[in-house]
């Protein structure tokens, strides 16, 4: 087959190629682990030649990466505003089970020979493919502040990923949805206690 059809005489060219190819690699990591993945078969999912994959990514990290960071680009989260601190925190890690966060967990199993090969570690990986941000919930704190529901002087950068953290740590070691009993224990035992502002004894 040409490396560019896509069947019935279309030929996939530029982004859609791409996409494609990005697509098979993730199916393929899924599927079969970073140890076991090759660019060979790859090619054979995306009903390409190794050629062109290896036009695009040097080493199997490279189209690993790009693969994983193309599927999060598909499915950016957004922040809710359900009128308080603790619902849109809830409603956050909520989204996060609904779009699969077992699925995520599983991925750092699947890239245990990635962070081998590369000596580097899902910390590493994380920043790579979002950055180092301490920023992503700013409007989220801010409206929580307006309403006097948390004070900023107490989120220190750690403070500002603390429940987040703590989600996806439980994600990583259950490797199932997080349940809602947890996600409570996470809010109102651990994080909200240490943000929540002091009221003066009366």
């Amino acid at each position: 087959m040409d490396p560019k059809e896509g069947g019935k005489g279309h030929r996939r060219r530029g982004a859609e190629l791409e996409r494609a190819l990005l697509d098979a690699a993730w199916v393929e990591l899924t599927e079969t682990g970073y140890t076991a993945l090759t660019f060979e078969g790859v090619a054979q999912r995306a009903g390409t030649s190794r050629t062109v994959l290896y036009r695009r990514w040097e080493t199997k990290a490279d189209l690993v990466l790009a693969a994983v960071a193309h599927m999060i680009k598909k499915g950016p989260a957004q922040l809710p505003d359900t009128g308080s601190l603790r619902g849109d925190l809830v409603a956050l890690m909520r989204n996060s089970n609904e779009r699969s966060i077992s699925s995520n967990a599983l991925l750092f199993s699947y890239l245990g020979g990635y962070f081998r090969e590369t000596g580097t570690s899902p910390k590493d990986l994380r920043v790579a493919l979002i950055g180092d941000r301490t920023d992503a919930f700013d409007d989220l704190y801010a409206r929580a502040a307006a309403r006097g529901e948390v004070d900023l002087a107490l989120l220190t950068p750690r403070l500002r990923t603390l429940p987040i953290d703590l989600f996806r740590h439980e994600a990583m070691m259950t490797l199932e949805p997080v349940p809602d009993a947890v996600i409570d224990e996470i809010l109102d035992q651990i994080f909200l206690p240490l943000v929540t502002p002091k009221r003066p004894a009366t």
